[in-house]
């Protein structure tokens, strides 16, 4: 129980930054007793903590475009100016949000195993951390999620979708995408918040499923043991969030960038010097 309350703070501190949770689940899970890997199922259901805290800290936000879109889509009514922007960002998201499903359930054996490698983590949180850095300093400042269109809703899918190699980081590969397509940090990272809610709720609750079937394979964690750290990790992201917003409006990811690179070199050296098993 104290292991799983420690990756619940690990979740709810890194889900949200730059840095990607399921990789450091997986490294914290390495030095805990035993050196067990949590597993993506563990993983995938403490999630549903921290997206809890998307829900709730953007609750006006979510209901506005959640209430736009079905009066347009589904009631077929005529909405307001003010309620057309809304309404396309309820569109946004559900495109954005097919990139990553197609390759979740067609390449969910791959990702639950083969992807689960520190020597791969570890690279990974070099490069992207490098195509972070790069993105946000050469990256415009000109629009705002006012301005999101279909193109870029996509492409903010599909770089949505590569983090489900753990190490690239959903936030991370998202921020970068939309720095590279000129948007704001806070609007980089708005977008990051909403896109990921269908996402990490549907892997969730997937997972969360299968952890009840009969014929679950064994996971490290019990299942009241993963739910306390769910909750454990809805109450630190949900300050994480707030505290992410006020930080990225007046700097840089620059520290998020160096922090990457330190960790996923560290990794390669403890790996290659046989100090922890890939």
């Amino acid at each position: 129980m104290l292991e799983a309350l420690i990756l619940g703070i690990v979740q709810g501190l890194t889900e949200f930054l730059p840095i990607s949770s399921s990789a450091h689940i997986r490294i914290v899970g390495e030095f805990l007793d035993g050196a067990k890997d949590p597993g993506a199922r563990f993983t995938a259901i403490t999630q549903i903590g921290t997206e809890l805290a998307v829900l709730i800290f953007f609750r006006k936000d979510i209901a506005a475009i959640i209430g736009a879109w079905f009066q347009q889509a589904i009631m077929r009514k005529e909405i307001s100016a003010e309620d057309k922007p809304r309404a396309r960002m309820g569109w946004l998201i559900i495109f954005g949000t097919i990139p990553i499903v197609i390759l979740g359930y067609f390449g969910s054996d791959v990702i639950e195993n083969d992807l689960r490698s520190l020597w791969l983590i570890a690279s990974v949180m070099i490069i992207f951390g490098v195509i972070l850095g790069f993105a946000d300093k050469y990256g415009k400042s000109e629009r705002s999620l006012e301005q999101l269109n279909t193109k870029h809703g996509l492409l903010y899918g599909a770089a949505q979708a590569l983090a489900l190699v753990p190490g690239v980081s959903r936030s991370g590969a998202t921020i970068a995408m939309g720095r590279f397509l000129g948007y704001s940090r806070e609007a980089a990272l708005r977008y990051s918040f909403l896109l990921a809610l269908p996402a990490v709720f549907g892997s969730g609750f997937y997972q969360l499923r299968n952890a009840f079937s009969s014929d679950a394979a064994p996971n490290v964690f019990s299942i009241p043991e993963t739910f306390v750290a769910t909750a454990v990790a809805f109450g630190v992201g949900y300050l994480v969030i707030a505290w992410l917003l006020k930080f990225v409006s007046t700097k840089s990811f620059m520290p998020f960038i160096i922090y990457r690179v330190v960790l996923g070199s560290v990794l390669l050296v403890l790996l290659a010097t046989g100090a922890i098993s890939a």
